[in-house]
């Protein structure tokens, strides 16, 4: 499966949410997420311990291929603010681990509180 790169920003203290469409690489057709679970990080540096997990979520209809990734203002809230990296997980039904976004993210201070 191809890995997608994308680049985010976030903003301290407020709601994020970022959703991603996946295709099956032989039909470029929406992939059936169907029994499939995922995991997402948010990381200072590739190597560091853990910062932020993602919440993720498949919506009502797993056949779309929509992957979802968001994290609350309150947890956003307490996010230093700089560049981050991070990226997608999705385990198959079969237990198959697959990466399929990855990418930079960019948390800024919000200025209104």
């Amino acid at each position: 499966m191809t890995v997608y790169t994308s680049n985010l920003v976030i903003h301290t203290g407020t709601d994020f949410e970022q959703t991603f469409v996946l295709e099956d690489d032989l039909t470029d057709l929406p992939l059936n997420l169907t029994g499939y679970y995922g995991c997402a990080q948010l990381k200072r540096y590739e190597s560091s311990s853990k910062t932020v997990d993602f919440v993720v979520g498949f919506g009502n209809d797993r056949t779309t291929g929509k992957v979802n990734i968001s994290i609350a203002a309150t947890v956003s809230a307490a996010i230093k603010p700089g560049k981050y990296f991070y990226d997608v997980l999705i385990k198959s039904p079969t237990q198959t681990t697959t990466r399929v976004v990855e990418g930079t993210t960019l948390v800024k201070k919000s200025v209104t509180r």
